[in-house]
């Protein structure tokens, strides 16, 4: 097995290769034991995180344990993150008949109760600005919408997405491809129709035009965002 030192030094050339991770701004430290390399720190964004994660499984890593943290957009307490992936989660219509609750000190209390079929229950906890969901939903996009809502809040640091699937569902590609097309949608600044999208080995290429580079960036955030994705392409093209 690899010395700890080895590790280190091949894990941290890997990501000062990797334009997307700002070391010099954002440091990752690494933690080497067992076979498994811990990533504790703050990321500048998704990619950065992901990116972070794959990387780090250099020969010798067995076992990738991610404790990133993502640098909020706006600082939020965890009260008022809490409040917003609720009031996401409470508007939006693919979970209308599922109880929504909160957990907090150890407590959990119902926002909204189940009303109907399908059924599904949420509960969300915030802790420093990682954001818990536990319970259960009908399906693998029911807990990848679910999970990318509450990365759309934008004091969110981080998304543990405990969701069980009942029954449970096998993951696939097209899953995944339909699940980035669901988040598209549900993206007010973009327009899914204008994009084609495709997954192989949960690698997702987004391809199409879109109206400006700000548009192209959202796209491809919105994708590492779901669940499952473990590589963006953007072959987006920007009009402007």
């Amino acid at each position: 097995m690899p010395s700890p030192e080895a590790i280190y030094a091949r894990v941290h050339a890997a990501l000062e290769r990797e334009p997307r991770i700002n070391l010099q701004r954002y440091p990752i430290h690494l933690r080497y034991e067992d076979g498994i390399l811990t990533l504790d720190g703050e990321v500048e964004h998704i990619v950065a995180k992901k990116l972070a994660r794959e990387l780090a499984a250099v020969p010798g890593v067995e076992g990738v344990v991610d404790r990133l943290r993502v640098a909020p957009s706006r600082t939020m307490g965890d009260g008022a993150v809490r409040d917003h992936v609720c009031d996401a989660l409470l508007q939006e219509p693919a979970f209308a008949t599922f109880a929504i609750a909160v957990r907090e000190r150890g407590q959990s209390d119902t926002v909204r109760p189940a009303s109907g079929t399908p059924f599904g229950v949420i509960e969300v906890g915030v802790i420093d600005g990682v954001v818990t969901l536990d319970g259960a939903v009908p399906s693998l996009s029911h807990k990848r919408l679910a999970g990318v809502l509450a990365w759309w809040v934008p004091g969110s640091r981080d998304v543990i997405n405990g969701l069980a699937v009942e029954p449970p569902e096998e993951d696939s590609d097209d899953e995944i491809t339909e699940a980035v097309r669901l988040v598209l949608e549900k993206d007010r600044f973009v327009r899914a129709d204008q994009i084609r999208v495709r997954t192989r080995q949960r690698v997702v290429t987004l391809e199409g035009v879109v109206p400006n580079d700000a548009i192209r960036e959202m796209a491809e955030f919105d994708a590492w965002f779901v669940d499952g994705v473990d590589r963006v392409v953007n072959r987006l093209e920007a009009e402007t």
